[in-house]
């Protein structure tokens, strides 16, 4: 058993020792040195990442400590002959430096397990389960235009073949060229065809006076599934829907298996969905966190460009709109992601991140505030929006980093901005890391 930062605390009292509150707090990046060398942890002193405000003031009977803080806090513990492990910080994020050489000593030296959670077997496992709940039923694919709906796709098709059509649906609120690139992108990696859906109006239509963000996940949710009713209406009423669910949304909608995790936001495809839809859903990534998905699409033969898309969220830009939504404001800001985004691709700092180099962006985006401010554009007052950029680095986006961006691309984004895009005489950057702020503003 291994107990982590909270797991660590409640393994000290119910097993006798004392956990205290108060005091020394420690969250965020943190160094730690390895007081006593084993199987679990590897000997050096190493950056760790931390999140508590309790400690383990006294260990429990039969405890030795493997390592401390630097602000004299426990900072793991073991009785191995037990099979009892403890870590006060959190060796499964991947600002922990050492923290995959921990997981892997534990799960492979110390369970005795084998490593054979590869993308060949959990495609195969994949195909093996959608057949046997498909059938030889007809499947409808619901493509966003983002990676894992792309992912989730391909992987469907290639277990069902031709018993999946596959429907785009364009909402009005995606980013600029985006449309085309998708079509290309399926028609070119896996020789489909995409049923295209123009839906803009309404969706507009559906989200006007909606500015509250988990009633515009549920518009859009419900939206969403109206739409596939009536495109399967089109094509013989297939009973089952593809969706790229992973992981990450299904903890954030509150919506695992244990059903105890907080909701931090109902994404559209799990707490935004109807009660009564009429598909039975196929999600063959749920279980997933994007560094896995983007490994299975590479393991399926899907292009980098498609499979390291920047990660888009199903609701598209309505989410980045924060407050109404009008088709001029959404206008406005995909403008302004386009500029974005294009500098930073001109500046080689967006593509496949790596851990060689820091440089590389996980995910990149612009957000219209529904803050106005006065500004001064050729001696005229102005009363117009802002722009807030977000920038991160991250591998599998439950924890994130706000990235440090050269200072002359910054300037040059914002003067691009308030000069091309109308409406807009403000820009600032979000420099919030993921805990305490979620990637995405809603």
């Amino acid at each position: 058993m291994l107990g982590i930062c909270y797991g660590m605390q409640a393994m000290t009292q119910a097993l006798g020792g004392k956990v205290s509150g108060g005091g020394v707090r420690e969250y965020g990046l943190a160094e730690i040195e390895v007081t006593k060398e084993g199987a679990l942890l590897p000997q050096s002193r190493q950056k760790v990442w931390m999140s508590h405000g309790d400690r383990v003031e006294q260990m429990p009977e039969g405890f030795s400590s493997l390592a401390s803080s630097d602000n004299g806090l426990l900072a793991g513990m073991s009785r191995p002959e037990k099979g009892w492990y403890a870590l006060q910080f959190h060796p499964e994020v991947n600002h922990t430096e050492r923290g995959r050489e921990i997981l892997r000593n534990f799960v492979y030296t110390i369970c005795g397990c084998k490593p054979e959670w590869t993308p060949k077997n959990i495609i195969d496992k994949s195909i093996e389960t959608i057949r046997a709940k498909v059938g030889d039923r007809k499947v409808i694919s619901a493509v966003s235009g983002g990676v894992d709906s792309s992912v989730a796709t391909a992987l469907v098709r290639k277990a069902v073949g031709n018993q999946l059509s596959t429907i785009f649906i364009d909402t009005g609120l995606l980013r600029e060229g985006e449309v085309t690139q998708v079509q290309s992108a399926f028609k070119d990696a896996l020789g489909m065809e995409l049923t295209t859906i123009d839906a803009s109006q309404r969706y507009f239509t559906g989200l006007n006076g909606v500015s509250e963000p988990e009633q515009k996940r549920k518009v859009i949710g419900e939206l969403f599934i109206r739409l596939f009713e009536e495109q399967a209406a089109r094509v013989g009423n297939p009973p089952f829907l593809v969706q790229g669910t992973i992981y990450p949304d299904v903890v954030e909608s509150s919506g695992t298996a244990f059903g105890k995790a907080e909701r931090i936001k109902s994404h559209h495809n799990v707490g935004g969905l109807p009660k009564d839809m009429k598909f039975s859903l196929v999600e063959p990534l749920r279980e997933l966190f994007k560094d896995e998905v983007r490994l299975i699409g590479e393991a399926l033969g899907l292009p980098a460009d498609l499979v390291w898309r920047q990660p888009f969220p199903g609701p598209g830009l309505a989410v980045r709109c924060l407050g109404t939504i009008t088709p001029e404001r959404v206008s406005r800001l995909r403008k302004a992601d386009a500029i974005f985004t294009g500098e930073l691709q001109r500046a080689g700092l967006l593509g496949r991140p790596t851990r060689d180099d820091a440089r590389q962006l996980s995910q990149a985006f612009a957000v219209l505030l529904p803050v106005q401010s006065v500004g001064v554009m050729g001696d005229q007052r102005t009363y117009q929006e802002a722009i807030a950029l977000r920038a991160v680095t991250t591998e599998d986006f439950m924890t994130a980093n706000w990235a440090v961006l050269p200072a002359d691309l910054l300037a040059r984004v914002s003067s691009r901005i308030v000069n091309e895009v109308a409406g807009v005489n403000r820009i600032v950057y979000d420099i919030t890391s993921k805990p305490p702020a979620t990637i995405e503003w809603e």
